[in-house]
């Protein structure tokens, strides 16, 4: 069973693959476009290509937990990727994963402009690792 987290962003979606256990992120990329019908042609393109059975889709809260355009366009974009995969997609509470990704990239000495290109897949690999986890201890409970 392979999972795929995507960040989903106005200009670039990350997005990690889990290994064929389930239990680590492994595969990553950036998907670099502001049309919704690429970055959905690429999805539908990884899924084949890595045999993906399960979603998990940044939901990008507000730091207090509210709603905001963001996450409604997230939650707009999981119905569209439900019905056009007919796989499962969990909505994935992603607030401070990119500020994280910026944290460890800059700590690896990653400067800003490296920084931009790969921080969404980094942040991909978090929300994906934070979603193994909990599967895990769901599993152990």
């Amino acid at each position: 069973m392979k999972i795929m987290a995507i960040d989903y962003g106005d200009a670039h979606t990350g997005i990690a693959i889990s290994d064929m256990t389930g239990t680590l992120a492994g595969y990553t990329t950036v998907i670099n476009s502001r049309k919704e019908e690429i970055v959905l042609s690429e999805i539908d393109r990884l899924i084949a290509d890595h045999g993906v059975t399960e979603l998990v889709l940044g939901y990008p809260k507000n730091m207090d937990g509210t709603l905001g355009p963001r996450a409604e366009k997230c939650a707009a974009l999981a119905e569209t990727l439900r019905e056009r995969t007919s796989l499962p997609v969990t909505l994935w509470d992603e607030r401070r994963s990119t500020v994280e990704a910026h944290s460890i990239l800059f700590e690896n000495g990653k400067n800003a402009k490296k920084r931009k290109k790969i921080v969404d897949a980094v942040a991909a690999s978090l929300m994906l690792e934070g979603y193994l986890t909990r599967k895990r201890l769901e599993a152990q409970s």
